[in-house]
């Protein structure tokens, strides 16, 4: 009796069911896991590093604008009577038109920037920002390089001939700060690219 009770026992469907049934779902629970955690950590790699080139271009922005704003500040305030008036040169004029310029761009990409990573929500389109973002600041870039460029003949030729004064110590400084300031905006404008670059829809 006992013998044909265990037979019974073993050839229960349902006794059967209940042994069968967790292992083909532990085996897909091992098979998917490691696919599934992969796929995670390779949004959560490139979240991380799109995160980092949105904070990089905010933070290189941010020191053109204050660079931006000493150069203007000091060919603006560059007057010492006589020849040494820097509205009196055309370079010094253009070095601070384009400073202004600058300054301005980079006070509003800012503020978008900072507007955005605060609330979340993009204030234009992603496509129409990266043109907006890359084509800006190629162009305000090579306008510093321009006008840092034609400046720098004009205030060797003054020191040349006079001694070094106040006016052309004011406009070498103005014209370094110009220059930085057109390295960041030059290395906005790579990190600009590579985001306009990976959009799939382009």
């Amino acid at each position: 009796m006992e013998d044909h009770k265990e037979k019974i026992t073993v050839s229960d469907p349902t006794q059967m069911k209940i042994d069968v049934q967790p292992e083909p779902f532990e085996q897909n629970v091992d098979v998917h896991a490691p696919g599934t955690s992969g796929a995670s950590t390779g949004f959560l790699r490139q979240w991380k590093k799109k995160d980092m080139l949105i904070r990089g271009s905010l933070g290189l922005r941010g020191i053109a604008l204050f660079l931006s704003l000493i150069s203007f500040m000091l060919m603006a305030s560059n007057k010492h009577g006589d020849w040494k008036e820097f509205d009196k040169y055309q370079e010094y004029r253009y070095l601070l038109a384009v400073a202004i310029l600058s300054s301005l761009y980079s006070g509003v990409q800012v503020f978008r920037q900072l507007h955005e990573l605060s609330t979340g929500k993009n204030t234009i389109q992603q496509r129409t920002a990266g043109l907006i973002d890359f084509v800006g600041d190629q162009v305000v870039a090579y306008l510093l390089l321009s006008s840092t460029s034609s400046a720098i003949p004009i205030t060797d030729r003054i020191r040349e001939s006079v001694d070094n004064n106040m006016f052309t110590d004011s406009s070498a400084a103005a014209i370094a700060f110009s220059f930085f300031a057109f390295g960041c905006l030059a290395l906005s404008a790579v990190i600009s690219g590579y985001n306009l670059s990976t959009q799939t829809y382009i």
